[in-house]
């Protein structure tokens, strides 16, 4: 659903669990592959949601000195390759920040797209690329990936010492009116345990109208 504006599911101005270093993050709304065990299965319909000028929010996400990269999630990020390519170009005009970007495609197929189109552009733009579907049964609770099918690609050479499969999952939760909101890789066993405490402290009996996850 490519379109001028990103349209996304959420933003997060500033985080650490998501990358090495303080990161802003971007979801993107809508994805094909419906993977068993999503965690934001709300983002995956192609519905209309945050509507986004790139170069309107490379300036605000950037704005913040901290901010050393982004990270793109989703959702299907490769499904908005255009206008990230505007948001990512407008990013490296204001500084020399970093980009992990996660897609459920495999780095192959998207290296078949032809010279030149919109998701060959955005490749030129990433330095770690991890790629592959979420597969449920082989989550080995490790690293950034989601499960252990899904490949850390180094695009770039700015993350050559940083480690991403043995990086420590952790999550951030913010709860604002009601709404709880999940950053991060969660490890094994620890989101069921959080929704069970956060229903009895709220007295929330309708998690799944409540809860955004990322």
């Amino acid at each position: 659903m490519e379109t001028l504006n990103l349209n996304l599911a959420a933003v997060c101005r500033k985080t650490r669990v998501l990358g090495p270093g303080n990161r802003a993050v971007i979801w993107i709304q809508g994805c094909p592959f419906r993977c068993q065990g999503c965690i934001s299965p709300e983002w995956i319909p192609f519905i209309r949601a945050e509507q986004h000028d790139p170069q309107i929010l490379a300036h605000n996400l950037l704005t913040d000195p901290e901010i050393s990269g982004v990270t793109i999630s989703g959702g299907e990020p490769i499904t908005q390759s255009s206008a990230l390519v505007n948001f990512l170009e407008n990013c490296r005009n204001i500084r020399d920040i970093n980009v992990i970007l996660y897609t459920g495609y495999y780095y192959e197929n998207l290296l078949a797209f032809p010279t030149g189109s919109p998701v060959q552009k955005l490749l030129n733009l990433i330095d770690v690329l991890i790629d592959g579907p979420y597969v449920a049964s082989e989550n080995d609770n490790r690293g950034l990936r989601g499960s252990s099918n899904q490949r850390v690609i180094h695009l770039s050479s700015k993350f050559k010492d940083d480690e991403f499969v043995n990086f420590q999952r952790q999550v951030e939760i913010q709860i604002s009116n009601g709404l709880m909101f999940f950053r991060g890789i969660p490890p094994k066993g620890v989101l069921p345990e959080v929704l069970k405490t956060i229903e009895t402290v709220l007295d929330v009996t309708s998690p799944g109208g409540t809860y955004e996850r990322a």
